[in-house]
């Protein structure tokens, strides 16, 4: 009896530390999850989740400690110069984010992939971005401010633009600032407005002139093949006219010679 009432004991203690165990682990785990990013300042929403704050702190790279419950991120006017892939996922609960006034001048392959389903506006204005990249935007069907940066208008960005989800509207911010070609008369006009130019016409003619070159090629090797073979089989008929011709001279010596034996 004794023996049973210490190992009850025992086991006892054993469960009550593994408890506490598993209850710190899992309240870690929350803390790291809702704690604020490091030098940020974060604050509650009125309807649950965080508002996180890393405006002006000369960030050259996006936080990787976001709060999973953040609803808003701002990280304007700092130095970040590129969007990594997947810079935000785990972010399921993120409805605004502000990386205006920045260096920005690459947006990766699903930069703000796992934001579809959530995010309703998105400011990437005042940045260095020049070239659009369709496969940053993947799913993404939020309101997005696009002003202010140097835009190059060219063939690229006209396949580019139907790709996307964004809210139509959001498009009018592309503002060219070059064009390629250089004087086809876009620059400083909101692209989407100009549905009249074809930036992909130059594409278009060098495509032509390259199949007009490779129809031309196999063209002439077609009439090369073709006046080849015709020489070839003149030859051989010629050949063989020569050795059809060479035929009743030799049967005619064969009869002579045959005649000579006959009389002698």
């Amino acid at each position: 009896m004794h023996l049973a009432a210490v190992w009850l004991l025992r086991y006892s203690v054993v469960m009550c530390l593994l408890l506490h165990s598993l209850v710190l682990m899992a309240f870690c785990f929350h803390h790291a999850a809702t704690t604020c990013s490091k030098r940020c300042y974060c604050s509650e929403t009125e309807n649950g989740g965080k508002t996180m704050r890393c405006s002006n702190l000369q960030l050259t790279e996006i936080p990787e400690d976001i709060p999973n419950d953040t609803r808003r991120v701002y990280l304007d006017f700092n130095l970040l110069s590129a969007v990594p892939t997947n810079a935000f996922t785990g972010l399921t609960h993120l409805v605004e984010l502000d990386l205006s006034h920045n260096e920005i001048s690459q947006l990766e392959p699903g930069a703000f992939r796992g934001l579809g389903s959530s995010l309703q506006f998105l400011d990437l204005s005042s940045n260095k971005l020049v070239n659009f990249n369709a496969d940053a935007f993947e799913g993404l069907r939020a309101r997005a401010n696009l002003t202010n940066n140097p835009w190059l208008c060219d063939c690229n960005l006209q396949m580019a633009l139907p790709r996307v989800d964004l809210e139509p509207a959001s498009l009018t911010g592309i503002v060219c600032q070059t064009s390629d070609p250089e004087k086809i008369g876009v620059q400083g006009l909101a692209f989407l407005l100009e549905p009249d130019i074809d930036l992909c016409v130059v594409m278009k003619r060098t495509t032509d002139v390259a199949m007009l070159v490779v129809m031309f090629g196999w063209f002439t090797m077609v009439i090369s093949y073709l006046v080849y073979y015709v020489r070839a089989n003149q030859e051989d008929a010629r050949r063989h006219l020569e050795y059809l011709k060479s035929l009743p001279s030799r049967q005619g010596k064969s009869e002579d010679s045959s005649t000579i034996s006959t009389v002698v």
